[in-house]
């Protein structure tokens, strides 16, 4: 079992989380617009934190959770239909 986070794991959730943050960016449900916005917006601020932890704090952990948090608002949304998905790679839609 492999317990570290590296920095290719990082590097293959920060293209992960900017792909599905790409493609919810343009697929807000218009019915439910105000948390579409709610949900994007905590998504890309986590996605920033990561990227802040790692770029400017060198703490990967802190990098990988913020990836973790900015993906999960992504989930939710799509498993709620707050954004409009069917990317069962990047999303839990299936």
């Amino acid at each position: 079992m492999n317990n570290t986070i590296t920095q290719q794991h990082l590097d293959k959730y920060f293209r992960i989380t900017g792909e599905a943050l790409d493609k919810a960016k343009n697929a807000f449900n218009p019915d439910k617009q105000a948390q579409a916005e709610d949900f994007f917006d905590m998504a890309s601020r986590y996605y920033s934190d990561a990227r802040f932890f790692l770029d400017k704090k060198q703490d990967m952990v802190l990098a990988f959770a913020a990836l973790n948090y900015a993906h999960g608002w992504l989930d939710a949304g799509a498993r709620s239909g707050v954004f409009l998905v069917t990317d069962s790679r990047l999303f839990t839609v299936d």
